[in-house]
């Protein structure tokens, strides 16, 4: 997994920002961050020419007004103590539009979104973001706490499950090892099993007892860096393993959910739509990840096919 040099936070100058400074403070903690990027988009700043010509300094003023609105919120809530890292932008256009663009110019690891409690906008524009953007995204729930050190892994095994799993081992690292990582898989009882001449529950135990080879030989391919790694398996019960998913990060009291931003399970495939999608809808109040490899942004085809 590449480590996160360059992070990029929206910030919209509503009490959401103080949990994204707070974030920002907590991650510029991480030696491998280099530079975290503060953007504010303004949607509309079309100025006609008559009136520009008259005024002409207006539309930079405009934005040198909103880069010190940014610059107050930071110094109210940020301890400061990496103040080095931290660059302020004021980007003009359609939000998700002119992240992506910023994103590329700078070369961005990670886009850091806020969610506000009562703001189904916020949902939409993390979905935009997570579809279309190159690198990974995390999503930061309106008054969440600054901290990740009891993560929920959810896993079916493939590859974008190996790149979520070692990002959360990463970041236990930077917490000096006292992070709690919980690995889960959702087996399903498929369709048709009394063909085998089996009882539901005798069939649920060889779903399980599969799932548990499976970890086995995926976990041997990683490395933990020594961080204990707890697993469970979750069986399926009502054909919608993301609600197992939010289940389980409740039940252990996680403070991220963290996600490969595609998969395969034995039962089902899934596009960046699927599963990763449906936890930005479900997973309302605990950070939530979502793992790219950088440079591996959704193709056209598939982007429609997600629409």
């Amino acid at each position: 997994m590449y480590p996160i040099k360059k992070v990029i936070i929206g910030l919209d100058l509503s009490e959401l920002d103080q949990t994204m400074v707070e974030f920002a403070d907590f991650l510029s903690n991480a030696s491998a961050v280099e530079d975290i990027y503060f953007v504010n988009v303004i949607k509309n700043l079309y100025i006609p020419k008559e009136v520009l010509k008259e005024f002409p300094d207006m539309v930079e003023n405009a934005i040198k007004e909103r880069k010190e609105e940014m610059e107050k919120k930071f110094e109210k809530f940020s301890k400061g103590e990496h103040k080095s890292k931290f660059h302020f932008s004021v980007l003009t256009g359609k939000i998700a539009d002119s992240i992506l663009k910023f994103t590329k110019e700078k070369d961005i690891d990670l886009i850091v979104m806020g969610r506000r409690e009562k703001a189904e906008q916020s949902g939409s524009l993390s979905q935009r973001l997570a579809r279309r953007a190159a690198c990974s995204l995390l999503i930061i729930p309106e008054g969440t706490n600054a901290k990740m050190d009891r993560i929920l892994v959810p896993s079916d095994f493939s590859e974008y499950s190996k790149l979520a799993l070692e990002e959360a081992i990463n970041i236990a690292r930077s917490n000096q090892n006292s992070t709690e990582i919980t690995i889960q898989n959702v087996f399903t009882v498929p369709t048709g099993y009394h063909y085998t001449g089996k009882s539901f529950e005798e069939f649920t135990e060889v779903m399980r007892e599969n799932a548990v080879k499976n970890y086995k030989k995926f976990i041997s391919k990683i490395d933990t860096k020594d961080i204990k790694i707890n697993a469970v398996y979750s069986q399926d019960t009502n054909e919608d393993v993301t609600t197992d998913m939010v289940e389980k990060a409740h039940e252990i009291n996680a403070n991220a959910i963290i996600v490969g931003a595609k998969g395969r399970t034995a039962t089902t495939a899934f596009f960046l739509g699927s599963i990763a999608e449906r936890l930005i809808q479900l997973d309302n109040d605990i950070p939530l990840m979502i793992v790219r490899p950088k440079g591996k942004n959704a193709g056209f085809l598939e982007f429609l096919k997600e629409l």
